[in-house]
């Protein structure tokens, strides 16, 4: 027989903060009082009686003088004002996770919206939380939030800001937040459940499914501790609630060969001892215990400051954090903005709750029971380190260029800013800069300054060395007829000059088209991509002959594979003399209408009948292909239609 335990089983650190609060407190001297139980756990509450400690039930019960600790719960605004006027030292143990409930409602109702908590309506917590705006509603399951929002009593103009019970279970907040997101307008949707409680739900409904019995440990009165014996009955049998060890009954595991414990956040460690040290008594095994808790009480009371690079557990990714166990009684967080150097990185890309991580400690508050943790500011100690490395070892890195300036360009490399100055930026002098905002670059660090915090880098380090290795493969490879495709780069009266891949080759003039024309740019323009070919070349000089007019582009070989004698096309006349009229088929290609051709009588000259640009219908009577001429003949046309009048 196996018994195993939770490695989550027992106090949370909101749980613990408060509990130590209590003790130190005590330990002080102080006329101490807890408003309510500290937690849902009555040996710890009489653990604290023997000590001195009182319970209080309302503002009014609490005498001038005394320490008035508030319970992990938290209270409403109403029952901290009443305090604040009985002359009395408050010592706030409210969770964090809680506080931060507080202030999403309060601020809520400011907006105008109206807060929505899924939760017991009872719970201390939960009354606590309504506490703290003048208007809400709470709803304790989908059901009862479907009821209300179509029973008619809402308007349809309202806007809601949805918070959830921190012990609320993952399946029954997201069932609301569906129905939510389709009913309401534009609402707003904190997940606030605490992912402490999260883990705790789902580690032991995974040891339910492999043991044949569980025993849930806490005070049958905790919340907390009712949903995890729910949530063990839904994969296991034999579930047993119970308070402490005297509880367990040796006959209740006949027969059973694994058995798995589990306790509540208000379960101290020592009961959690004494359960497990019976149950191993009972089923005649070796104590097993998953957890040290010398170790953990040991861990839970260290220190943190600022400044500190510590490893922690990612417990959960919230809409605005992230949230880590440090193993401290600290809520560690980690603010979105401080996740990652690449402000297009969303936190769950790259985190998972499970995820242990290094982070850097930016500011504790021991009041508050929270540290403010930064991923981002680590990263970027490490990037400086990089940086440095990068230089001597001439790395090519990646990075986004991010703004222009007066001197060149800024880019962000790894969150480390990084200017690049306008000779090495790759842009010709003179040339637009600001296209370059917002791509990503390849370039060379070729500075750094760590104590000013001055990065220097160069794109045109990393371009010339990407040119100078294309020139090398190009000069390898090159040969007549070879095809390339390129980029024009500039044009002059006799040609133009295109980069087939960081070597420049020229096409003249005479090789852009099969056309005669006045310049290069009634063929191409700077930046146009084209396919060319290799007319000659010379390695020694470093010169390149390219041809750009082909074959299938000859207007002549498009006339012929497309007309043929006897075929009427329209033309245009392009040149009147006084034997006919030259008209243009294709461009590039003429043919000639002989005088007696034009019309189907004498005529004296040419213009007698046609002008220079007129669109006209003529048929092919005959073609030379020899010499490339074309008997063009619109007289064959006339004399056709008066055929057909007949």
């Amino acid at each position: 027989m196996s018994v195993r335990i939770a490695k989550s089983a027992g106090f949370c650190f909101g749980v613990s903060r408060a509990v130590e609060l209590v003790e130190q407190a005590a330990a002080a001297g102080k006329q101490v009082v807890t408003l309510g139980p500290i937690i849902h756990n009555h040996h710890v509450v009489d653990k604290f009686k023997a000590l001195g400690v009182g319970v209080i039930t309302a503002p009014e019960e609490a005498a001038p003088g005394q320490s008035v600790i508030i319970r992990s719960h938290g209270v409403s605004r109403d029952v901290m004002e009443r305090l604040e006027g009985r002359g009395v030292e408050i010592i706030d143990a409210t969770c964090p996770f809680v506080k931060r409930i507080h202030s999403l409602v309060s601020r809520a109702e400011d907006e105008g919206r109206l807060p929505v908590i899924i939760g017991t309506p009872t719970h201390p917590e939960v009354e606590g939380i309504a506490g703290w705006c003048s208007r809400c509603r709470v709803f304790e399951s989908p059901q009862e939030l479907e009821k209300w929002a179509l029973s008619g009593d809402v308007s349809d103009d309202v806007t809601i800001c949805m918070v959830s019970q921190t012990t609320s279970t993952e399946s029954l907040w997201k069932t609301c937040v569906q129905f939510a997101k389709k009913q309401f307008t534009n609402p707003k949707i904190f997940d606030t459940i605490c992912r402490a409680t999260e883990y705790r739900q789902s580690e032991a409904a995974e040891l339910s499914q492999s043991c044949q019995a569980m025993v849930v440990v806490g005070d049958p009165s905790s919340s907390n501790t009712g949903r995890l014996a729910m949530i063990c009955r839904e994969h296991c049998s034999k579930v047993f609630l119970v308070d402490n060890a005297g509880e367990l009954r040796a006959e209740d595991f006949d027969s059973v060969t694994d058995v798995g414990i589990t306790a509540g956040a208000s379960t101290p460690a020592w009961i959690i001892k004494e359960v497990n040290k019976t149950m191993s008594e009972i089923t005649n095994t070796e104590t097993v215990m998953e957890e040290n808790f010398a170790e953990l009480l040991e861990q839970s009371i260290k220190t943190l400051n600022t400044g500190d690079k510590v490893m922690g557990t990612v417990t959960g990714i919230g809409n605005t954090e992230v949230q880590v166990d440090l193993g401290t009684k600290h809520a560690g967080y980690i603010p979105y903005d401080e996740v990652s150097t690449d402000p297009s990185v969303k936190p769950e890309d790259i985190l998972k709750v499970g995820d242990e991580i290094e982070v850097f400690v930016v500011r504790v508050n021991d009041q508050e029971g929270t540290v403010q943790l930064s991923k981002k500011k680590l990263d970027g100690l490490k990037v400086w380190d990089d940086m440095a490395q990068w230089v001597e070892d001439k790395t090519t890195v990646e990075g986004t260029v991010t703004e222009e300036n007066k001197g060149g360009l800024v880019a962000n490399v790894k969150g480390i800013r990084v200017f690049i100055p306008a000779s090495q930026s790759g842009i010709a002098k003179g040339g637009d800069m600001s296209a370059m905002v917002g791509q990503t670059v390849q370039m060379k660090i070729t500075e750094v300054n760590r104590a000013r915090r001055r990065v220097i880098g160069s794109i045109r380090a990393v371009s010339s060395e990407s040119r100078k290795a294309a020139q090398e493969k190009i000069w390898a490879e090159i040969e007549n007829g070879k095809k390339y495709h390129g980029v024009v780069k500039s044009l002059t009266s006799y040609g133009a000059f295109v980069d087939i891949g960081g070597v420049d080759g020229m096409v003249h003039v005479s090789e852009l088209s099969w056309n005669r024309i006045k310049t290069p740019a009634d063929v191409v323009k700077v930046g146009d991509e084209i396919d060319v070919y290799v007319i000659s070349f010379d390695p020694e000089k470093h010169k390149i002959s390219l041809g750009y007019k082909t074959t299938e582009m000859n207007p002549w070989n498009q006339f012929m594979t497309n007309y043929s004698v006897g075929d009427v096309v329209d033309a245009k006349i392009v040149k009147l003399m006084t034997f006919g009229a030259f008209a243009e088929i294709l461009p590039g290609v003429d043919g000639l209408i002989h005088i007696s051709q034009i019309a189907d009588r004498r005529i004296g000259k040419p213009e007698d009948v046609l002008s220079e640009g007129q669109q006209v219908q003529v048929k092919i009577t005959d073609v030379d292909a020899e010499n490339k001429r074309i008997s063009l003949s619109i007289r064959a046309l006339l004399e056709g239609d008066g055929e057909d009048a007949e």
